[in-house]
């Protein structure tokens, strides 16, 4: 994952408009004919396509200065000029453009083989057939074409996943992902071992059905400001299509540490809060049943929790169960 790239900014260029033509028609038999100037070719644009088989916005990291091809000039006999040719960047599902200077957002990619123009072309100039009158059969002016538009433009992505998994660090995300799934994230008894999301693909029980699941960068206090790895991470749970809380059953205080989460998701982004949860403790394996029922008490309420040990599988089944009722549901 050490390829994985969630942010780039780039200078894009569009291509000018073709200048419209000054040409008078002419051969053998006529010397001076109407006007017959052909109109500018429209300059080239910048667009973005969807390609769901990328997942990273590398490819544009060192692409810098992308630049779309100029309009061409148009001719006599009422020849249009040809267009420039568009540059088309191929983006993962789940990328944001943004202005660099506000900060706000232009546009989303989400779909499949969808396309926008994120810098579009100058139009084409007339040619002079189209500045005829009845008072000047002959006019002198074509339009020169449109100048081209350039500038800097933010790319973000935003993981696309069915769930996401949100806890502190060391709450055990990268170990459950590494459970049940394929995925196979760095593990390692310190804070952020993970600095960027992993995905991993988790089959259900009957082999047909499946669903994604992103082992986030764990939040920290104050992370809707920026702190610790801060919108880094929070801007791929807004991609999400539920959360699974998670926190480990030797925390101090279980309800606070949920209630830190669930106030950093609403100070980012109050929609969040929209978004259906689950509750999963982790390290259960080390809890006996009256320990287990003791800890009933300090769990947060209006939320289902189910305990889990991704060392032992406790509970696992039963985890993507719920999971599953509530992606189906």
């Amino acid at each position: 994952m050490v390829n994985f790239i969630d942010h780039v900014k780039i200078f894009v260029r569009s291509g000018k408009g073709g200048s419209g033509s000054r040409h008078f028609y002419r051969d053998r038999t006529t010397a001076k004919g109407g006007p017959d100037g052909g109109d500018g070719g429209r300059g080239g644009h910048i667009i973005l396509k969807g390609n769901k088989q990328l997942w990273t916005l590398l490819h544009l990291k060192y692409r810098k200065h992308i630049h779309a091809e100029h309009g061409h000039a148009g001719g006599g006999g009422l020849k249009t000029g040809a267009s420039g040719k568009d540059t088309i960047l191929e983006v993962p599902l789940g990328t944001v453009a943004k202005d660099p200077e506000t900060g706000k957002q232009l546009f989303e990619i989400t779909q499949e083989g969808q396309e926008v123009v994120l810098m579009k072309g100058g139009k084409g100039g007339r040619g002079n057939n189209h500045f005829k009158t009845s008072t000047n059969q002959a006019p002198e002016y074509a339009q020169p074409g449109e100048a081209f538009v350039e500038g800097w433009k933010v790319l973000e992505l935003k993981v696309l996943a069915d769930i996401g998994l949100v806890g502190f660090p060391n709450a055990g995300k990268s170990t459950l992902l590494s459970v049940i799934s394929a995925a196979k994230p760095e593990i390692a008894d310190y804070p952020f071992t993970t600095l960027v999301p992993n995905l991993g693909v988790v089959p259900h029980n009957d082999g047909y059905r499946s669903f994604v699941m992103a082992d986030i960068p764990g939040i920290i206090e104050d992370a809707h400001k920026g702190k610790g790895l801060g919108h880094r991470f929070l801007r791929h749970i807004e991609r999400n299509s539920a959360l699974l809380f998670m926190i480990p059953c030797d925390a101090d205080d279980i309800q606070k540490q949920y209630k830190i989460l669930v106030n950093e998701l609403k100070l980012y982004n109050p929609e969040l809060l929209h978004k259906d949860r689950l509750l999963a403790i982790t390290k259960s394996d080390q809890l006996d049943d009256e320990l287990k029922e003791a800890l009933q008490k300090e769990l947060p309420k209006g939320i289902q929790t189910v305990f889990i040990s991704s060392f032992s599988k406790l509970g696992i089944p039963k985890l993507k169960q719920e999971i599953f009722k509530i992606l189906e549901g």
